[in-house]
């Protein structure tokens, strides 16, 4: 017999594989569905204010003809306790850029499903600042679609839509993307 005693080995199994159930597969494409179409009214926002395409921007107000993206609906900023501050912004160049960027990358980033945290976090930010303006909401005493879509993209990103119906899985095997995962 030997100084040291030998354990009793157990067999190797493989980790258990659990089957996605039908349920489950629905909901990833509900929310898949949800972030396209959330990236689509980004997106679209963007492509109406810069062209005037005369949906919520007429042609004459487009930001390519020197339009301003921000000066209508700022400029109107609800009697709230930001409308000074929104008045005083509304149709700053920078204010325009940002804006315009925002409703560009946001939509992009949703639409192919790359980026969804960062996107959900700025476009929650978004429509938390765009609730803002409108305070008090005409219909509601707080609540509004912004606070709700704000929710939405939360989440998005808590599901992980950008995997299904998107590039998601791709961007994530990215070296950038595994180094910096706040680009998730």
């Amino acid at each position: 017999m030997t100084a040291m005693a030998e354990r009793p080995t157990t067999p190797k199994t493989a980790p258990a594989v659990t089957a996605e159930t039908t349920a489950q597969k629905a909901a990833r494409y509900v929310w898949a569905g949800v972030r396209i179409a959330l990236g689509w009214t980004f997106l679209w926002a963007f492509l109406d204010k810069t062209f005037g395409l005369g949906y919520a921007t007429p042609e004459q107000n487009a930001w390519i003809d020197g339009g301003s993206p921000t000066k209508g609906f700022l400029g109107n900023a609800a009697a709230g306790p930001f409308q000074d501050f929104y008045h005083n912004i509304a149709g700053d160049a920078w204010a325009d850029w940002l804006f315009m960027i925002g409703l560009a990358g946001i939509g992009i980033a949703l639409l192919l499903g790359i980026g969804v945290r960062i996107a959900a976090v700025a476009g929650a930010i978004l429509y938390v600042m765009m609730w803002t303006v409108v305070l008090p909401p005409e219909n509601n005493p707080f609540m509004d679609e912004h606070l709700i879509f704000a929710g939405v993209l939360a989440g998005l990103a808590l599901v992980g839509a950008g995997n299904t119906l998107g590039l998601g899985k791709y961007w994530t095997k990215l070296p950038i993307v595994k180094r910096e995962t706040w680009l998730h």
